[in-house]
């Protein structure tokens, strides 16, 4: 290629059949949610930089029929996730050390789970008490938990990425995917639809395989389309070395152009199983199943929408929508991370 990386990547058009949705009290929740973050004075990252995240734009397309106080408490936390992604997992002191990113991982979660709040000195801490709390007051405690198990997943996932940084370790394609799984802030995103909703979805249902499957499909898309949006922006910084495209260009001699094209097909035919077990998750689920489902489905299109506008990718545009997957195959993929997600199909 005789253009640099960051200048020749080009995003194909997105296969996404799910028309955008939008929260009508967006610009309200975005006020309180900027009122919130001034209070409570996040260091280490700008108010700019913040503000420009544009995190009630971003939840407020996941939930465009949740209870607005429910979603303001989410839309916290969003704000909460991008700050300490960028101060404390991208960047500083703690992202290229196992040893000093675990306890500080281990404080912000206990912070989230413990009610009461004594001894806690850290703003991070404190501001994450705080969405607890306010999770605790509008949600029951079969989501609380939910969430809190997600969170923990995800800054697992963020320790092992910190540890593969550290060890200079670029893993498999399999191993990647499994990684991004709890990297990506899927799984406490997602467990926030429900509360955000204001109804519990039955555990007979949230906790089946199909279920588990349906949701992790839907973050994994998001990832994937982050990773794509994301590419960019990483390789200015140097941050490439976790990202589907490196992996791929990695896994065997390709060009960039190719390895896109292989992350679309991969990203395709996850996108295309999530469509098809959608639609068996919401065959005789219960109605708090099924708004949840929609709401799945409106965060992979909400996800792009807000990705290509948002200053944190650096507003790459909009490549266009395709009406067919890039890779049409409906068999699974063969990665043992995912490949158990489509004998979920089965009736």
């Amino acid at each position: 290629m005789t253009q640099p990386v960051e200048q020749g990547l080009e995003l194909l058009p997105f296969y996404c059949p799910i028309e955008p949705a939008l929260h009508p009290a967006v610009a309200d929740i975005e006020a309180r949610a900027v009122a919130w973050l001034d209070r409570v004075a996040l260091p280490g990252v700008s108010r700019t930089r913040l503000l420009g995240t544009r995190s009630a734009e971003f939840f407020c397309r996941f939930v465009p029929q949740g209870v607005t106080h429910n979603v303001l408490a989410a839309t916290l936390w969003v704000y909460w996730g991008f700050a300490f992604d960028d101060t404390r997992c991208d960047t500083g002191a703690l992202a290229g050390s196992p040893v000093r990113f675990l306890p500080e991982a281990t404080r912000v979660q206990h912070a989230l789970e413990t009610p009461g709040g004594t001894g806690l000195d850290d703003p991070y801490a404190l501001a994450l008490h705080d969405i607890g709390a306010r999770f605790r007051g509008c949600a029951t405690p079969t989501q609380v938990r939910r969430f809190t198990e997600a969170h923990r997943r995800w800054l697992l996932g963020v320790a092992w990425q910190v540890a593969n940084r550290a060890g200079n370790h670029l893993p498999g394609l399999d191993e990647y995917l499994r990684l991004r799984l709890g990297t990506c802030g899927g799984a406490p995103t997602m467990a926030m639809l429900e509360i955000a909703l204001g109804a519990e979805v039955p555990s007979a249902e949230m906790d089946s395989p199909r279920v588990r499957a349906l949701t992790d499909c839907a973050s994994l898309v998001a990832a994937l389309d982050n990773d794509l949006h994301s590419y960019r922006k990483e390789r200015l910084l140097g941050h490439t070395e976790q990202n589907v495209v490196t992996v791929l260009l990695h896994e065997s001699p390709r060009s960039l152009e190719q390895a896109v094209h292989a992350a679309v097909c991969l990203r395709d035919r996850l996108m295309s199983l999530f469509l098809r077990l959608s639609h068996r998750v919401r065959r005789g689920g219960s109605a708090p199943l099924r708004s949840y489902v929609d709401c799945l489905g409106h965060g992979i299109r909400g996800n792009i929408d807000w990705a290509l506008r948002v200053p944190r990718y650096q507003g790459l545009g909009t490549p266009g929508w395709s009406e067919q997957p890039l890779d049409p195959r409906p068999d699974p993929l063969p990665y043992s991370t995912v490949s158990w997600w489509w004998d979920e199909l089965r009736e």
